[in-house]
């Protein structure tokens, strides 16, 4: 007599229903999940490069109302860089860092009194490269010497060596002149700005090696002497240039001038 065979149960033909993925199936999931990656990644890395550049441009809008603040309280704008020499001990005095010659910092500069959260302002989000001289904690960003800020030349001492900027009263085209920006030459970054046919008061290599860095997506912040904040992708090399001042020194075109002439540095 046969026997009938139990039928199996209900889980167990739900077991026997289902099947793992294929070799290609997962092959084709993977290969989906790495094209989406792909897509994706330009977009994240250019809105991280879109917010470092909106960093930097805040930072710069800082620096621009201290050095306005500090015009207001001492009549003049911040000097770019002097040298004092107290008891045998020299010292180099610029807008951003007070420093000993060997590079130990000594105290902030003279927009730290007047600049919210000053630890963070004066760096560039978008450098990280060495800084301009040893010691510096923060760097990234050059202040108009030429026009502007004014300075001495190393070893003059004291305030009878500065060759001043022009007064308050000389810049009227604040609006179209350049105060800060992000500062760039072949050997990293830089403050002071230069500019181009400043033949007069520094020699063409000291010139080229006070340029603005295009590391913003190729393009470079401005802070303007009326506070406002810009950008340009526009590249100049300098009336003045030469094969090895642009190759030797600034590195150009990631580094280079905001105008071929002194458009851009002048206010007046």
């Amino acid at each position: 007599m046969r026997r009938c065979r139990e039928p199996a149960p209900a889980a167990a033909l739900k077991c026997r229903g289902r099947r793992g993925f294929t070799i290609i199936e997962a092959l084709t999931v993977i290969a989906i999940i790495a094209l989406i990656v792909g897509l994706l990644a330009p977009a994240l890395s250019s809105a991280r490069g879109a917010s470092r550049a909106q960093q930097c441009q805040l930072n710069l809008k800082q620096m621009a109302c201290a050095a306005q603040s500090y015009a207001a309280t001492y009549d003049a704008f911040p000097v770019a860089i002097r040298y004092d020499n107290a008891d045998g001990v020299f010292t180099r005095i610029a807008w951003d860092w007070v420093t000993t010659m060997d590079g130990h910092v000594r105290s902030a500069g003279a927009l730290w009194g007047f600049t919210n959260n000053p630890d963070e302002v004066q760096q560039c989000p978008e450098f990280d490269g060495a800084a301009t001289y040893a010691g510096d904690p923060h760097t990234g960003y050059n202040y108009n010497t030429t026009y502007i800020g004014g300075e001495c030349t190393f070893p003059q001492i004291g305030w009878q060596g500065l060759r001043p900027g022009l007064r308050i009263d000389q810049c009227r085209r604040g609006d179209r002149c350049a105060m800060f920006g992000d500062g760039g030459w072949k050997g990293g970054a830089n403050k002071f700005m230069r500019a181009p046919l400043d033949s007069e008061h520094q020699g063409l290599s000291t010139i080229y090696a006070g340029g603005q860095a295009f590391r913003h997506r190729h393009a470079t912040n401005i802070a303007f002497i009326d506070g406002h904040i810009g950008a340009s992708r526009q590249v100049h090399q300098g009336k003045l240039a030469t094969d090895a001042l642009l190759q030797q020194i600034m590195d150009f075109p990631r580094n280079g001038f905001l105008s071929d002439d002194d458009a851009f540095y002048d206010p007046r």
